[in-house]
């Protein structure tokens, strides 16, 4: 098998924080064409790359990833952010558990199981750009070949998630009347007014919950009001992102928004993408999960506080089934000095290649419509 780890290492040290997902995209295409697989990249903005292989003409067993990072300044970390080496069992750098430590192990696994199985596997592998400013490579992609299951090697720590929480990024504005900043009493201060708005919103605690999901969030992520102190700034506005859960959707948090933040506030919708939640009682995840972990088959269902590209892929591939599943720390996506634990990466790349191989063996056990 290819090695995962080196793989991880060589991704880490590739600069994708916000954009040019192309550079990863030209590391891995070579690496999947020269194994049999039928790969087409796109290229819909410079240097923003989506990538699709393709092996098999059966149905296929889905794996995804993104490509991109959160941004990481250098000046913060105590090492550099693409150094991509491993200290203390650890491999260090953005990216490496959030989450190119699990796009290495689905090409290590996929790579793998061709090679060795070549007349009885069916897999497809899609890469996106842009998943961390909300699923905009994935939104992107057309084409692809129906999938009853698809795995998404997000960070995990290598335990299976069935599911995860909606998003809904809210941009909210306040518009007032500038004056002189020696005379406010003439004006209508913007800032103030949606300050105090934001200040309600982060304040409130009685988000509705989830027996799965957990409960509903709500971040105050952005604030931008003003062009000098001598101004009474006549605009002002604020992004929020919101976690919804089964029972309260985007229509709901956005109504209770718009009671929170009050009378004249202007709210416009940026992202709002549904959240996943496979059902746990079916033979078809009984199955999947009986081959990823087999000690935790039958353990509580877990579900992730964050978004990932499932949310739009899944009704592209006509998905039954979403599995999270990936060798990074949850805990460790987009903090300073991420890391990842070296020993969880061959580990996870021996459990997708498991999951590849009962896709071949069994397909009426793991695909049939009766589960």
């Amino acid at each position: 098998m290819l090695d995962p780890v080196s793989l991880t290492q060589q991704l880490v040290g590739l600069d994708t924080r916000a954009g040019n997902e192309k550079s990863a995209a030209g590391l891995l295409a070579p690496i999947l064409t020269d194994a049999g697989f039928s790969v087409r990249t796109d290229e819909p903005e410079p240097g923003r790359v989506n990538l699709v292989a393709r092996f098999g003409s059966r149905t296929p067993l889905t794996l995804t990833g993104h490509l991109d990072t959160v941004p990481a300044d250098a000046a913060g970390w105590s090492f550099d952010p693409l150094v991509g080496d491993i200290k203390d069992g650890r491999l260090r750098g953005r990216g490496s558990s959030d989450m190119k430590a699990g796009v290495a192990c689905m090409v290590a696994a996929a790579t793998h199981r061709v090679a060795t199985h070549p007349a009885e596997t069916d897999v497809q592998l899609v890469l996106t750009f842009g998943e961390e400013t909300g699923c905009e490579g994935a939104a992107r992609l057309e084409g692809l070949t129906p999938s009853p299951v698809l795995l998404v090697a997000e960070p995990t720590a290598n335990r299976i998630v069935l599911g995860h929480k909606g998003v809904l990024w809210l941009r909210l504005t306040a518009e007032g009347r500038s004056a002189h900043g020696s005379r406010p009493e003439l004006g209508d201060n913007a800032l103030a007014r949606l300050a105090a708005a934001a200040v309600r919103i982060h304040e409130h605690q009685d988000w509705p919950r989830s027996a799965t999901h957990g409960a509903a969030t709500v971040n105050v992520g952005t604030f931008h009001a003003g062009v000098q102190p001598n101004l009474v700034p006549d605009h002002a506005e604020l992004m929020l992102d919101i976690r919804t859960i089964p029972g309260f959707g985007s229509d709901d948090a956005l109504l209770a928004v718009e009671r929170l933040a009050g009378p004249g506030t202007g709210i416009e919708r940026v992202l709002d993408l549904n959240g996943v939640a496979t059902d746990p009682a079916t033979a078809l995840v009984r199955d999947l999960a009986d081959v990823l972990r087999p000690a935790e088959a039958d353990g509580r269902p877990e579900y992730a506080t964050y978004f990932t590209d499932a949310s739009v892929l899944a009704q592209k591939l006509d998905a039954r089934a979403v599995v999270i599943y990936g060798p990074g720390d949850p805990d460790q996506a987009h903090v300073t000095d991420e890391t990842c634990s070296v020993a969880a990466i061959p580990e996870a790349a021996d459990a997708m290649h498991r999951l590849l191989a009962a896709w071949s063996g069994d397909r009426s056990a793991v695909a049939s419509p009766s589960h």
